[in-house]
């Protein structure tokens, strides 16, 4: 995996995640998340949130790190179950990029 394309990871995790769900395993993690359903998925997401915040008050590079890559994982979890694939989120990101996020929120008309 040292090798693979740092831009590649989460496109590929998320090939993984349809393969588990299509193709459940018993040891895998991913397929027994996906049998729970999304509020386990949904519960995951805000268990690493929280984490990840309290990581970052502690200043802890390597565990904001780790607890950064816990919730990109649990994220893309959660598009596979919607079958949103990562690109169509880099696609918004590049929408959004060199516009301002105060102007952003302004074009959704959803308060700060």
């Amino acid at each position: 995996m040292k090798n693979r394309d740092e831009n590649d990871i989460l496109s590929s995790l998320y090939q993984v995640v349809l393969d588990r769900r299509n193709n459940p395993r018993p040891d895998s993690y991913v397929a027994a998340l996906l049998k729970k359903g999304p509020e386990a998925i949904h519960a995951k997401i805000s268990e690493e949130t929280g984490e990840l915040i309290e990581a970052s008050r502690r200043s802890s590079p390597d565990e904001i790190i780790h607890e950064m890559a816990d919730l990109w994982f649990h994220t893309v979890v959660l598009l596979g179950t919607s079958e949103i694939e990562p690109a169509a989120v880099y696609r918004e990101l590049e929408l959004r990029w060199g516009r301002s996020g105060l102007q952003e929120k302004a074009a959704r008309g959803k308060p700060e």
